[in-house]
């Protein structure tokens, strides 16, 4: 069991938060269309994953539009938002915010996802939710980055995981 900060204070996440060279458990998620999307759907490409609490909660949001901005800047990556929202909301969040490039998925029919991922909040009155995180898969499943953000409502090290998507070139050596 971990622990995050809410506004300073202490709140419990269960589950295994993956580390940086584990594989990736699989996954069960629903799209905006209510759609069951497994995460082998995207074998081949990269993933960069944020987890969120809500869509509706200002950070889940922010940290969304984010995501839609960065994902221009990426090959062969998914870039995706898990929340608990409906599909329904999720749908009327794309709509409303005119996300192109980021996926938005629901854990409606995939609560595992909050322990295999390490992310549930166990402690009332936020149980149910997820915290914040934001995870790189290569195209394997493995996980090469993964934060979980210690205080529910900041923003994840976005640079550190783009890093790892594209790393920057390397300078000529000096004759």
């Amino acid at each position: 069991m971990s622990t995050v900060m809410l506004n300073g204070a202490p709140i419990s996440i269960g589950g295994r938060f993956p580390h940086a060279g584990d594989t990736a458990h699989s996954f069960m998620l629903v799209d905006t269309n209510l759609q069951d999307v497994a995460l082998s759907k995207f074998w081949g490409q990269r993933k960069l994953i944020a987890v969120v609490p809500s869509l509706d909660a200002a950070i889940g949001l922010t940290i969304t539009r984010q995501l839609e901005k960065l994902a221009y800047e990426l090959s062969n990556t998914v870039v995706m938002t898990v929340s608990v929202d409906t599909p329904y909301a999720l749908s009327r969040i794309a709509e409303a915010e005119n996300f192109r490039k980021v996926q938005l998925f629901s854990t409606l029919r995939g609560r595992d996802f909050h322990k295999d991922y390490g992310v549930m909040i166990t402690d009332v009155p936020l149980s149910g939710l997820m915290t914040t995180a934001l995870l790189v898969l290569d195209t394997n499943d493995t996980v090469l980055y993964a934060e979980l953000v210690p205080e529910l409502m900041n923003e994840p090290q976005y640079q550190e995981a783009l890093d790892i998507l594209n790393p920057p070139a390397a300078e000529p050596e000096a004759e």
